[in-house]
């Protein structure tokens, strides 16, 4: 989900209201306003009046994203060290790329942080044989793949630990749909070349209505329900939400790069997967075996963590941290969601 993960005790600081929301639409982002109204128990308007100020202050995006893990596909991290002077425009290009997701700049501004999922070989041979090498400003380049996902992606961190009540959030889970599965023939969910444009419109926007999305596809609104369901059942998509650290005020973010002892791989990730701090981690293929990232309230708060949760975990032979300095995309390309 989006980077924005902290201790529990600081949403009650924030708009409880907000905050609430926010929780309620990482469970399901196509929820009617009506149903969210009804669990908050507030009025129909007040969460539309509340959703719609987010969006159009740049607070708060709902999109659709490809579960590129269930799908099968390639995931790299990329640690690019680069020159003082061209950190900023190489990430900048990047962010515009729409295979990336997750960049920051980290190291003092002298590494650029990202996450590529190449949609075929050519196009990951392209990047990290072919644009990123002949890049000027570039010093170094370590591409690390993924190999598994121990928390992130549809898990997120305020269905963990937010606000809501356990039967608030079983209020709102969406339920369970039935027919046409969007399973291939090798049990891996599929999305089918005539599902893009429906996709790409749930990119554009995950609550997009079903006369937007069957004017986007030519198809019939309830072919399309169908052909929706069908995806978000098998995992093929989720709906997920990006929004400002400053919703529940957020400072510090850092990428950690892990190295355990290899029969203790699996046991690291699945106890960092229950951390609060933790809102992403992988294991991955390179010199260090899990990536991760953390958030917290402020640098204190980071050490204390560092030194002390992360720290006594059995297993951990050497960690490396790398602060955020700014964040440039999320899920999507909007630099004002900083």
């Amino acid at each position: 989900m989006g980077i924005a993960v902290a201790e529990s005790h600081i949403l009650a600081a924030q708009d409880s209201l907000d905050v609430r929301l926010l929780q309620a639409l990482e469970i399901d982002g196509r929820a009617p306003f009506s149903k969210i109204a009804a669990v908050l128990g507030v009025s129909d308007q007040t969460v539309a009046r509340r959703y719609r100020r987010l969006v159009s202050d740049g607070s708060l995006r709902v999109v659709a994203v490809r579960d590129h893990e269930k799908l099968g596909h390639d995931q790299w991290m990329l640690r690019l060290r680069c020159a003082p002077d061209g950190a900023e425009a190489i990430a900048a290009a990047l962010a515009r790329r729409p295979d990336t997701a997750w960049i920051g700049l980290t190291s003092g501004g002298t590494e650029v942080v990202c996450c590529t999922r190449p949609r075929t070989r050519t196009d990951q041979d392209d990047l990290l044989l072919g644009k990123l090498p002949r890049t000027p400003h570039i010093i170094d380049i370590h591409a690390q793949q993924v190999l598994h996902r121990f928390f992130g992606g549809p898990d997120g961190w305020l269905m963990k630990h937010g606000p809501l009540t356990g039967a608030e959030s079983a209020a709102l889970s969406p339920a369970t749909t039935s027919g046409p599965s969007a399973v291939g023939a090798d049990g891996r969910p599929r999305i089918e070349p005539e599902d893009e444009p429906l996709v790409a419109a749930l990119e554009e926007d995950g609550r997009a209505t079903y006369p937007e999305l069957q004017r986007a596809t030519g198809r019939s609104e309830s072919a399309v329900k169908r052909r929706l369901g069908a995806l978000l059942a098998s995992g093929a998509i989720y709906i997920d939400i990006e929004y400002a650290n400053t919703l529940i005020d957020l400072h510090v973010g850092a990428m950690l790069w892990i190295t355990t002892a290899p029969r203790a791989l699996d046991s690291v990730g699945r106890a960092l997967a229950s951390h609060a701090e933790i809102a992403h981690a992988s294991a991955v293929a390179g010199p260090s075996n899990i990536m991760a990232t953390a958030v917290t309230r402020d640098i204190p708060a980071l050490y204390a963590y560092l030194s002390g949760k992360l720290g006594r975990l059995d297993g951990v032979q050497h960690v490396e941290s790398a602060p955020f300095m700014r964040r440039v995309k999320q899920l999507t390309y909007r630099p004002h969601l900083r």
